[in-house]
């Protein structure tokens, strides 16, 4: 028998705030047309002034819980993915750990931006089958609302605050692909690659949270063909063929990525699970965003095989594949 980390449960939390395209107008030359038709986000969520990254985090984490069937006693650990956390340190996930009353185990944060969930997915799974922890909640949250530069239309209209949260637990399988469970992952990162998306502030050099700068058109080239060989990547691992995916749950970045992404695996459209038109790119947040979503909306069946991808700054970018 092999070990499988199984999806157990799901949540997600959005701010009330809610900023549609046409609010940037006054300040911005921009439109909702204009920016509609280049990246497909028609809204997202700010977070109050007084809402912390692990504010939202813990309203996504008691979701997750609740849909499980869950208490705090029962997980062995938290990993959120963040690169917003409410402080330098301690972590996000200790103050989530602490706000759940959760007493044992242990929590921490993990940073690689909008790859941040993929990343915290796979060591999560790797805690389960090394008998490390037998539960763990990966929570991806972020204010990304906070390192915006209001000034830059380029950057600010693609940004949200939100958070998603998903349950793993260990459960036996066969050690096929017919098991349930995360059935392969794939990681990379490429340094090299750094100035393409980035924040221009930090504890070590500018003492500043500094705000966040993108070479938009370079980062679109390396996106599409990195986020289709890494799916390829995760698939050959899990024994399976892009014709036998059910569905792609993509970071929720940009509709052309994503549909670029969708066509070099040769799947049409209905197989992608979309949000950003709702909550605009939330970086590590987005993929947890968008399986509870769609999980909500029933269109998850048992056994169906998922893919999950994603592409942030670092570069850093990966994949995992599961079947529900």
């Amino acid at each position: 028998m092999t070990v499988r980390a199984v999806v157990c449960g799901v949540g997600h939390y959005l701010p009330e705030r809610v900023v549609p395209n046409a609010e940037f107008e006054a300040s911005l030359e921009t439109s909702d047309e204009w920016i509609r038709t280049r990246t497909g986000i028609e809204r997202r969520h700010f977070a109050a002034d007084d809402q912390t990254t692990s504010d939202l985090a813990l309203r996504a984490a008691k979701a997750a819980l609740a849909d499980a069937g869950l208490t705090a006693d029962d997980l062995d650990a938290i990993i959120l993915a963040t690169s917003t956390a409410d402080l330098t340190f301690p972590s996000a996930a200790t103050m989530v750990q602490a706000a759940l009353g959760m007493k044992s185990g242990f929590a921490f944060d993990l940073q690689a931006v909008c790859a941040g969930f993929v990343y915290a997915m796979a060591n999560a799974n790797a805690m389960i089958i090394s008998g490390q922890a037998q539960r763990v909640l990966v929570i991806g949250a972020e204010t990304f609302s906070r390192i915006l530069d209001f000034t830059d239309r380029t950057t600010c209209v693609l940004f949200g605050d939100g958070a998603g949260a998903v349950i793993l637990e260990a459960a036996t399988g066969k050690g096929t692909s017919e098991d349930r469970g995360i059935l392969a992952t794939d990681l990379h990162s490429d340094g090299t690659h750094r100035n393409l998306l980035y924040v221009d502030g930090g504890v070590s050099t500018t003492g500043t949270s500094g705000v966040l700068k993108m070479q938009g058109p370079e980062l679109f080239k390396h996106a599409v063909i990195k986020l289709a060989e890494t799916a390829l990547a995760s698939l050959e691992k899990a024994g399976l063929s892009p014709d036998q995916l059910d569905w792609i749950v993509p970071h929720q970045a940009n509709i052309r990525i994503i549909s670029g992404t969708a066509k070099k695996l040769g799947l049409s459209m209905d197989h992608v699970v979309l949000t950003l038109q709702d909550h605009g790119n939330t970086s590590a947040a987005s993929i947890p965003l968008a399986l509870s979503t769609a999980k909500a909306e029933g269109k998850f069946k048992p056994g169906q095989v998922l893919l999950m991808e994603a592409i942030g700054g670092g570069l850093a970018w990966g994949s995992v594949v599961l079947r529900w």
